[in-house]
């Protein structure tokens, strides 16, 4: 009942308020001085915006920071011990080795393919449809990729039916089947390939629009003055698509840091796969809520200064315009 009574109040409740507040408001400040309602309307309309982001946002993320440093869900203040935990415990050491594993590779190759992509299906015939295909993968959950993938690389021991398709290839070529997701050497780049194939499309897609803006008529004389296509590319394409590649790249190393459904559908952090996300998720599941804390902030603190850097671009981007 309390379930229904909560339901009914998010559905129905928090938008009345919202529209009595509206229409309220704005009744008040129709009454007021011209030049009052120019100063306090903008405040108005962002008031509920801010107080959202207080109350599902800040206030979160201000009461993970103070449980970090708690014992669990005591209250006893440990100060350090949860970082000092995350630091030096020899599994939590992996998943912040794993997690830069996903921040290079996956960043490198996903946006590096991407780029690739774009430049090499500019404006051939059949352009619309290798990039439809390319794209196919990217609106395919995280989930629904990982099993996809999960039966590619199924593994069977050595002389029964291979059900998986990478090994059944491989035994085709007189080849030993490889237990990809169980193995430590390829569970990893397992791993990685299949985020950067789920996403490598949505890499190309921006990138060829930025692309696509490009004058040809700057490319054409370049031609003109004897540049090769690849020293077009090299010296007049690459840095004029910097900035949107900064921007992309910046997403991607995002996406790699909080890297979680792919990681966990596959191996639930078995074998040696543990990213910070997952080990979040493990240190929360075993009632460890003052070291889960502590990994959430981890986390946070590692992605803030790529969201400044992207900020900062994005306003030296508009004080050029």
């Amino acid at each position: 009942m309390d379930r229904i009574i909560t339901a009914v109040i998010a559905i129905i409740g928090v938008p009345l308020v919202l529209l009595g507040y509206i229409y309220a408001g704005e009744w008040v400040i129709e009454r007021l001085p011209a030049r009052v309602q120019v100063w306090i309307r903008p405040y108005f309309w962002a008031l509920p915006a801010i107080g959202f982001a207080t109350v599902f946002m800040v206030y979160p993320l201000l009461r993970t920071v103070v449980l970090s440093f708690r014992n669990g869900a005591d209250t006893q203040w440990i100060g350090w011990d949860n970082y000092v935990y995350f630091f030096t415990f020899p599994d939590t050491l992996t998943s912040l080795r794993n997690s830069l594993l996903w921040l290079v590779f996956y960043t490198l190759f996903a946006v590096g393919l991407g780029l690739i992509i774009a430049i090499l299906l500019d404006r051939v015939r059949y352009e619309q449809i290798a990039k439809i295909a390319i794209f196919l993968p990217v609106p395919i959950s995280a989930v629904a990729a990982s099993i996809i993938w999960k039966f590619m690389f199924d593994y069977q021991p050595p002389g029964t039916v291979q059900t998986g398709t990478l090994n059944a290839l491989l035994g085709s070529f007189g080849a030993q089947p490889v237990a990809w997701l169980v193995n430590s050497t390829t569970n990893n780049a397992a791993l990685i390939f299949v985020g950067i194939w789920s996403i490598t499309g949505f890499c190309m897609v921006i990138i060829s629009a930025s692309l696509k803006s490009i004058s040809t008529e700057v490319l054409e004389a370049a031609r003109i003055d004897g540049a090769n296509e690849f020293e077009i590319i090299r010296l007049i394409v690459t840095p004029l698509l910097w900035p949107t590649i900064t921007v992309v790249g910046t997403t991607m190393i995002i996406n790699a840091l909080k890297t979680f459904d792919i990681v966990f559908v596959l191996t639930s952090g078995a074998y040696d796969t543990d990213v910070i996300a997952t080990q979040m998720f493990r240190q929360l599941a075993n009632a460890h809520y003052g070291r889960a804390a502590a990994v959430g902030v981890v986390l946070f603190v590692a992605i803030v200064p790529l969201l400044v850097v992207n900020i900062r671009r994005f306003q030296q981007q508009e004080e050029q315009r």
